[in-house]
């Protein structure tokens, strides 16, 4: 069985999961390929792709592809049509972000709960004035969406003895730290009882714009909107415009509409907005979590049995 692992891994880290592969199991087949104008080439007899994302040119060069791993969990980047149109497997990485995302949902929670957005301006000012600072105890967290990475992060919050309520398209198998889950068609109350709006879903033709004007004119005014999903599933100009009216008590946001953040956005300039480039899900064990992933797959697609995270 023949693997190629293609040159459009993001942060270049193509030589990175193939040597983590090969340290694993030095027996596989497997090749990276580093230059992209070889790649249709290289994966004219390969069975197995390794990929961030897949160009149509390189999915019609595949005569003999039977299944493609994506090294992310959202897979929007992929033609889930053309690949089940063909009988291409599609699997991703879905939960090897749960702990590092996890960690930076707590720490956009603390941020706001003890007030350390009100430090950062004040220390800039010079200025010595005391405030006090809230307790996650005291707050309620909304997870819409609580697959691997929100029941992580609903693990962190209940530590802090939060109350955690939450939206799951099968409620019945949430996880023990969520004191209330609802399906999907919950998600109005999940939003009008939660302090903090953790956004964890995937991004589907049914969740985009998902938090529009509307949904957001559901969250309490002193809300705080926390995105770690995809940035069309929040109605950007809408929450924009919450924020400015003052309807929101602010926003912890990691991925937008439009990436990089073009420089005329407003959410810059936001004091209750706080600003990280897409990178909540990277850890220094990124790439051999991947290489994990992608071995039990490989056992199991070699063995014929079902595959792990398949979403096509």
């Amino acid at each position: 069985m023949r693997v190629v692992v293609s040159p459009h891994v993001l942060a270049g880290g193509g030589p990175l999961v193939t040597a983590e592969i090969r340290e694993r199991r030095p027996g596989i087949d497997l090749e990276y390929v580093e230059d992209a104008d070889d790649l249709p080439a290289a994966v004219a007899d390969a069975e197995v792709l390794v990929t961030h994302r897949l160009p149509d040119e390189v999915l019609e060069a595949a005569a003999d592809l039977e299944w493609v791993q994506a090294l992310s969990a959202g897979t929007d980047r992929f033609d889930r049509d053309a690949l089940a149109d063909r009988g291409v497997a599609l699997t991703n990485v879905s939960g090897i972000h749960a702990k590092p995302i996890g960690q930076q949902v707590l720490g956009y929670l603390l941020h706001f709960e003890r007030g350390f957005d009100r430090a950062i301006a004040q220390q800039d000012d010079r200025e010595w004035e005391r405030y006090m600072g809230g307790e996650l105890g005291d707050r309620t967290v909304g997870i819409v969406g609580v697959g691997a990475i929100g029941s992580n992060v609903a693990d962190y919050c209940r530590t802090f003895e939060a109350r955690v309520i939450g939206t799951k398209r099968d409620p019945t198998d949430a996880p023990e730290s969520v004191d209330e889950v609802y399906g999907p068609d919950g998600l109005e109350s999940v939003l009008a009882e939660s302090d903090y709006l953790v956004v964890a879903c995937p991004l589907t033709d049914e969740t985009r714009g998902l938090l529009d004007d509307e949904a957001l004119a559901t969250l309490p005014d002193d809300a705080v909107l926390v995105n770690i999903a995809r940035g069309q599933v929040v109605d950007q100009s809408a929450l924009v415009k919450a924020l400015a009216a003052g309807d929101l008590g602010g926003a912890a946001l990691d991925v937008f509409e439009e990436e990089p953040l073009p420089e005329e956005s407003p959410l810059w300039d936001r004091d209750d907005v706080l600003v990280t480039p897409h990178m909540a899900g990277s850890t220094p064990h990124y790439w051999e979590r991947c290489a994990d992933v992608f071995l039990r797959n490989y056992d199991r697609f070699r063995d014929g049995e079902a595959l792990e995270n398949r979403v096509v």
